[in-house]
């Protein structure tokens, strides 16, 4: 069955990095394509960054852009999402996003 798995959050500082990753299993993973998606305390589930099956073309919601990279690893069925220049209204649930199917989510917390 399909499993998305995410993993490297955490609490970090204003200005710090994290890099997430999303572990992806019982799919052909390089033939799809990927999404980050968050959602913050009170909030709905907001878009992030998406990336195609080849990894050739991302694109970003304006909140991130400049700051957030999204990427593969298709010999290793890994999605990632490198936050740089974080800043307390990130906080929040991240979660990766195969067409109809969710991870669990990690928790990013960027506060003093």
């Amino acid at each position: 069955q399909v499993q998305l798995v995410e993993s490297g959050g955490g609490l970090v500082q204003p200005g710090g990095s994290l890099r997430l990753s999303c572990a992806a299993s019982g799919f052909t993973f390089s033939r799809y394509g990927m999404s980050w998606y968050r959602q913050a305390p009170g909030k709905g589930r907001e878009w992030v960054a998406a990336i195609t099956s080849d990894g050739g073309s991302t694109n970003y919601a304006d909140s991130v852009k400049g700051r957030f990279t999204i990427s593969r690893d298709n010999a290793k069925n890994t999605l990632y999402l490198q936050m740089n220049s974080l800043r307390p209204e990130d906080t929040a649930v991240y979660y990766c996003k195969l067409p109809n199917y969710w991870g669990q989510g990690t928790q990013v917390t960027v506060s003093s």
